[in-house]
């Protein structure tokens, strides 16, 4: 009985081993009985971002016109849209009237009563001054000014007076990083300012150079289309109108405390009246020229935003303004863009100043390839271009935008987008269609309930620099369809939020799509055509991996983990390993494709070791071949996985 069972015993292990053997040879895992999966059907409809009700909120990209002061047809907050847009801030601030009056009078209008100037002296804390609604935030607001300048350090006191006295232009210019000399020398761009004046305690001095530079067929450089979009973006965008109703004195006037710079003292306006400080104007100023200067230049398009965001801390560190003043008018210049591009400058004139604006750059800076182009905006080390780090310029900006303020009021109110923003992202996300584009800005949207943010129409919960890292969230499912033969991010682009939602991701076309974020959608990857690439441990979310066509590249810095399963219909999977990473499917894996291999720079295996490459609860089928870039290599397929045995 004991010599039958060992006899037994050492038949099994003979097929198990003969077993092996089929599957290392011969590339086994085929499985007749094997059914390959279906591919992911997300949610099976598309998220959207409709404009809020007119009935609620009036469009502002529709309504900029009436942003004037002197005119009694637009003196209130109902007819005035550039009062409107900031009207969070009466939450905080209740003004001592409610019309643009400070300074103003007008006549009567039709049915539009005259203006009278109000009794205002914009002297805090007197008789005429207004109410404050929430002391917590107007005292945080003021103490932040006063902790700001206390601790300015000599190099923000320099920052802080250039960009107080320079062009705004001038000073967003060197957003552009290593594209800064180049665009200054097409737009004929100058400035009179390049320090503190040794006599700044008792001479006002003011920009004489050329702010935006020299537009039209003036411009010798061909560049005056591009310097034209930039000069023209701020019409109907004059901050007063907001100023004069508001009726906000600048921190100064509420704090003693407040140190402005001493080289600005001479700029302090005397009037208190006509003085007011919410909202900045310079602010709204920078955010206008910094989305006009992205627009055109897309490849540097975050890096302008966080230029217009320090400009407008800046104006903190200068003691001229405070955090609300400052988000007020980041606020206000968005909308002012906005409207600009919207209906101001028709589409055929900003995309040949788009074009131009590439044209004449990569001319300059000796490049033929918008990649190349791409490539050279970023080549620059932090020492030469202070935005040259993404994850930095992504922490000041969200700072930029609440200032450490927290949440006041209703934190989960659904987000809105402004009718027209959509037009803010159409050069840095081309391949989406304007649909889309207003679905990544309500996903990346700030939260509802801080101080002045939750207008009507959705302007202060806008957070540009993450929609510019597309989506945020898969609500619905959503296609990409990409025309890598249009260049730009057409060819080429990433996405560098985390993803969340229960939507599926379509990729088309002949472009790539970079995933670099901690993502946790759960509906699905399907990859048609072009490539999608994965360089983040969690890149393909929760969901299923659907390749029928295409390139799927793995190139993250270690392991990357597919949530579900992965099925490979067609197509090149290719896998760009390091010391130890490999493909880890947590679900089956089906093969049908190939396989290609290389290697991260600073790994280089040896002849003799094996390489695990894939990982999953079950394999399935083979690849139809595979190619390891530098080597010669055995397949070793099991029933979990694959490795690759170097022999050459």
């Amino acid at each position: 009985m004991q010599t039958a069972n060992i006899f037994q015993l050492r038949s099994l292990y003979i097929a198990i081993a003969a077993g092996f053997l089929l599957l290392s040879g011969c590339g086994g895992g085929n499985d007749t009985a094997w059914t390959t999966p279906a591919a992911p059907k997300g949610v099976g409809s598309v998220d959207t971002a409709p404009v809020a009700s007119e009935a609620a909120a009036l469009p502002f990209v529709d309504n900029v016109a009436s942003n004037q002061r002197g005119d009694a047809r637009y003196a209130t907050l109902a007819t005035n849209a550039g009062v409107r847009v900031a009207a969070g801030f009466l939450d905080i601030w209740k003004p001592s009237s409610l019309i643009v009056d400070a300074g103003v009078t007008a006549a009567a209008n039709g049915s539009f009563p005259a203006v009278v100037a109000s009794t205002w002296s914009g002297i805090p804390g007197d008789a005429t001054d207004g109410t404050v609604l929430n002391a917590t935030v107007h005292n945080a607001n003021i103490q932040y000014v006063v902790n700001a300048t206390t601790n300015r350090t000599s190099a923000q006191t320099l920052a802080a007076y250039l960009d107080d006295r320079r062009g705004k232009a001038y000073s967003m210019s060197d957003g552009m990083g290593p594209l800064t000399t180049a665009w200054r020398t097409a737009a004929q761009q100058n400035t009179s300012i390049t320090a503190i004046a040794a006599d700044a305690t008792t001479v006002l001095y003011n920009d004489t150079g050329n702010n935006a530079g020299v537009g039209g067929t003036a411009n010798t450089q061909n560049f005056g289309a591009v310097v034209d979009i930039v000069g023209n973006i701020g019409e109907n965008g004059s901050t007063e109108p907001a100023k004069r109703f508001y009726k906000y004195a600048r921190p100064w006037r509420w704090s003693s405390s407040v140190q402005v710079v001493p080289a600005l003292v001479p700029a302090k306006s005397g009037a208190p009246k006509t003085d007011g400080g919410f909202i900045s104007g310079h602010t709204a100023e920078a955010v206008r020229d910094g989305i006009a200067m992205g627009y055109v230049v897309p490849e540097r398009f975050q890096e302008l935003l966080t230029r217009a965001g320090e400009l407008g801390e800046n104006r903190i560190l200068a003691g001229m303004h405070s955090p609300l003043d400052v988000i007020g008018g980041r606020i206000h210049g968005q909308a002012v863009a906005t409207a600009s591009l919207y209906s101001g400058i028709n589409s055929s004139k900003r995309s040949a100043a788009a074009a131009l604006a590439r044209s004449t750059l990569m001319a300059a800076v000796g490049v033929t390839t918008p990649a190349a182009f791409n490539a050279y905006a970023h080549s620059q080390s932090t020492t030469a271009d202070r935005f040259a780090d993404h994850a930095t310029n992504k922490a000041n900006y969200r700072r930029y935008l609440t200032f450490g303020f927290t949440q006041i009021a209703d934190a989960s109110k659904a987000a809105t987008v402004p009718k027209g923003a959509e037009v803010l992202l159409e050069t840095r996300l081309p391949y989406l269609s304007a649909d889309q584009r207003r679905v990544v800005l309500k996903t990346t949207a700030l939260p509802s309930g801080y101080p002045a943010l939750d207008d009507a129409e959705g302007w202060g919960r806008l957070n540009l620099f993450d929609a510019a890292d597309g989506y945020g969230l898969f609500a619905g499912d959503v296609v990409v369809s990409m025309d890598a033969s249009l260049g730009g991010f057409n060819a080429q682009d990433s996405w560098q939020n985390g993803i969340g939602g229960a939507g599926l991701l379509t990729k088309r076309g002949s472009g790539q799509l970079t995933l670099t974020g901690n993502n946790s959608y759960s509906g699905g990857t399907l990859l048609e055509a072009g490539t999608l690439e994965g360089t983040s441990a969690t890149a393909f979310g929760r969901g299923d991996v659907y390749q029928s066509g295409g390139v799927l590249r793995i190139n993250a810095a270690n392991k990357l983990t597919m949530g579900a399963r992965y099925t490979q219909t067609g197509g090149m999977l290719q896998l760009v390993l390091a010391s130890g990473g490999q493909l880890a499917v947590t679900g089956d894996i089906t093969l049908g494709g190939v396989l290609d291999v290389s290697f991260q720079t600073g790994y280089k295996p040896a002849v003799g070791d094996v390489l695990n490459v894939i990982t999953g609860a079950s394999v399935h089928g083979t690849f139809s071949s595979i190619t390891v870039n530098g080597y010669t290599v055995t397949p070793i397929y099991s029933a979990t996985g694959l490795q690759l045995r170097i022999t050459a």
